[in-house]
Order: structure tokens, then C-alpha cells, then sequence
């Protein structure tokens, strides 16, 4: 397994549509578990292909830390409801913005055995859902942010602000 480089914003292929895995080869196995382990090294909840370079339609999803989600062509069948909140991305690094998002979604998606799976979620796991197959259709979550993006503050921030008080 390799942490691989992430892609940022300005980079073309985040804005290309990613291509149907029709097999899941040694070489797209390898691909999943670093995608894997370079979400977790960078404390992202999500990664999908192309944010490490890679037009193929998977995404790996983790928000507790605890429930890895390996989802191969995810597609939303279903989605209902509103919620709105802050979301941030691996691929623009320190920024967040306020985004509308549907509360519920329903995915279609294959998993490691290339069987398909149907998976329901509410709330933050609908929103990176939506968020990292987004990523599969060139699309950022900026173009759907409302106001102006914000700089996160990090702890690393607030370490810097108690040396420079002292």
C-alpha cells in the first residue's frame, strides 16, 4: 500500500467524468487500498479516483473512522429531503463552504466482490455520498457552495495564536 498524491482544485482531470469499472483487476485492487490508506493519512471521511488521479468510478467512504464503505459505479437512485451545512475537500485543502444537500439518499454501487449492494443514509453519510460522486461527475462542491468559501481554522492555527500570546 502507497499514500498517494492528492489532486487539487485546479488540476484538469478533477473536472473530467470517470469510466465504468467493468473487472476489478490486482492493479484497481491496489488503487482501493491506497485510496484507503491516503484518505485516513489525511483525515478526509472520503476519496474518490480522480482526486489521486485515477478516471475510474470508485470511492472509498469512512465518517466514523470505524465503517470503511468500498463503493464501485455508485449511483444515486433515490434522494429526498434538504439539509445544509459545512463541507470541506482533500482536493482544496483549508477551505470550506456552506452547501445544500439532500438529507436522504439511497446508492446503487458494486462492492469488493462486484456484487451489487443498495445502501441508505441520512444526514453527514448522505452528504459525502453526494459529495464524492460528485467527484465521479467532475464536479466540486464549490460550484454548489452558497456565499463565499471560508478558511478552516485548524488546531495548528490555534497553536500558533497561543505562541504568538506568550
Amino acid at each position: 500500500m502507497a499514500i498517494r498524491n492528492i489532486r487539487v482544485y485546479k488540476d484538469t482531470i478533477l473536472h473530467k467524468v470517470c469510466k465504468p469499472v467493468k473487472e476489478l483487476t490486482p492493479r484497481l485492487l491496489e488503487l482501493i487500498e491506497d485510496m484507503t490508506e491516503t484518505m485516513y493519512d489525511s483525515g478526509g471521511v472520503g476519496l474518490a479516483a480522480p482526486q489521486v488521479g485515477i478516471l475510474k468510478r470508485i470511492v472509498v467512504i469512512d465518517i466514523t473512522g470505524e465503517d470503511l464503505l468500498i463503493l464501485i459505479n455508485p449511483e444515486i437512485i433515490e434522494m429526498s429531503g434538504e439539509q445544509i451545512g459545512s463541507e470541506g475537500c482533500l482536493s482544496l485543502p483549508g477551505k470550506s463552504g456552506i452547501v445544500k444537500r439532500p438529507n436522504y439518499v439511497k446508492v446503487k454501487a458494486l462492492d469488493m466482490n462486484m456484487e451489487e449492494q443498495i445502501y441508505e443514509s441520512e444526514g453527514y453519510l448522505a452528504r459525502a455520498f453526494c459529495h464524492e460522486i460528485d467527484h465521479l461527475n467532475g464536479i466540486m462542491y464549490t460550484q454548489f457552495v452558497e456565499g463565499e468559501l471560508q478558511d478552516i481554522v485548524t488546531d495548528e492555527y490555534y497553536e500558533e495564536d497561543e505562541e504568538i500570546q506568550e
